[in-house]
């Protein structure tokens, strides 16, 4: 497939689609308050075999047809496209193709090892100071303290969750995300959380520059062409995660996997369904569709909704006679979701199946 471009119109000379695109100046020089949630208009940006934005020039799309998004996806990809400069967009269709070619890409890199022992298996080492959830760096963002924080004593620091104000949010934001897709790939996931086109499941766009991450997310939700076109013109959630390493790197990648822990943030804005990630690619982190859509945003989404968001598992077991019963349990972190889903049973003739691990929903 010949390679389209999203296209900013400026006045300037234009690179060629081969080009990687001449960074401008500072995106906050020449931009309002908060550059990272600055919106752009219905005619800043066109598609032809590429689509030009008015600030930045062409961006090439190196697979996928733009023109088959939803409009508000395609001003979303070009929003942010424009906000972190990568070299190029891919639109992931969630083929085993597709896969087959960043499993391959990976491997290439050193950043996947193949494992003999079971088909399609593979060891990812990363680097050690970005190997678990950083919850002292995840955040919500609400205008009111207590939309998300329980009221406590005064000096005394909630431990429910963590609140952050709008304003220091975009100025969080604004210190981290321009430019930093630069020299890198936007990887387009559409994915549906649930079989596509149940009235229970709901429907994201997650960006990110992160082979990794979208391998992953395979795995985690449903990538499927047929994403966008069920979406129609509803709403979504949106995530935009960066391993925040813009490319020329400037500092030692360890184990290949790019990463930037002394500035990691993870911060959800539940009212505006939306998800901002930030310097690590450790699943919890930059897969969006899990506890940031599927637990942080999904709560607000059921409180509106009328329904419940929870950490859950479910699990069949069955007895010597055959007869399955089927068990849902709720439990919080570290109470043994995982140990019970994935039990084995001792005694002779029951059997005992996970159907699903950390549900949330």
């Amino acid at each position: 497939m010949s390679a389209a471009t999203i296209s900013f119109p400026q006045h300037q000379q234009q690179p060629t689609a081969e080009a990687v695109p001449t960074i401008p100046p500072p995106f906050k020089e020449t931009q309002g308050a908060c550059s990272s949630l600055r919106q752009i208009s219905a005619d800043a940006f066109y598609v032809i075999n590429e689509v030009v934005l008015k600030r930045l020039g062409p961006v090439p799309i190196l697979k996928g047809d733009f023109h088959l998004l939803p409009f508000k996806v395609q001003r979303f990809v070009a929003e942010k496209a424009e906000l972190c400069r990568p070299r190029g967009i891919f639109i992931c269709d969630g083929s085993e193709h597709e896969a087959e070619e960043m499993t391959d890409l990976l491997v290439e890199r050193g950043v996947l090892t193949p494992l003999t022992a079971y088909e399609n298996n593979y060891l990812c080492r990363t680097d050690p100071r970005d190997c678990a959830r950083v919850e002292s760096k995840t955040w919500m963002v609400t205008r009111e303290k207590f939309e998300t924080v329980t009221h406590t004593p005064e000096n005394v620091e909630p431990i429910m969750g963590h609140w952050m104000s709008p304003m220091q949010f975009a100025e969080e934001l604004d210190a981290r995300f321009p430019g930093c897709m630069a020299g890198r790939i936007m990887y387009v996931i559409p994915f549906s959380m649930g079989p596509l086109g149940s009235p229970l499941s709901k429907i994201g766009i997650q960006l990110t520059d992160s082979t990794y991450v979208v391998l992953s997310m395979r795995v985690m939700t449903r990538i499927l062409p047929d994403v966008a076109e069920a979406l129609g013109d509803k709403d979504f959630v949106r995530g935009i995660h960066s391993v925040g390493l813009p490319r020329p790197v400037k500092q030692k990648v360890i184990s290949h996997w790019p990463c930037n822990p002394e500035r990691v943030i993870i911060a959800h804005r539940p009212l505006e369904r939306e998800i901002w990630s930030f310097g690590s690619g450790y699943g919890g982190n930059s897969l969006l569709g899990k506890k940031c859509f599927a637990l942080r945003i999904a709560s607000n989404i059921a409180r509106d909704e009328g329904w419940l968001a929870e950490h859950m598992l479910i699990m069949g077991v069955t007895s010597p006679e055959g007869k399955e019963h089927f068990i849902a349990a709720a439990f919080p972190s570290a109470c043994g979701k995982t140990n019970l889903a994935m039990l084995e049973p001792t005694l002779p003739g029951w059997k005992v199946r996970c159907v699903g691990m950390i549900l949330l929903g």
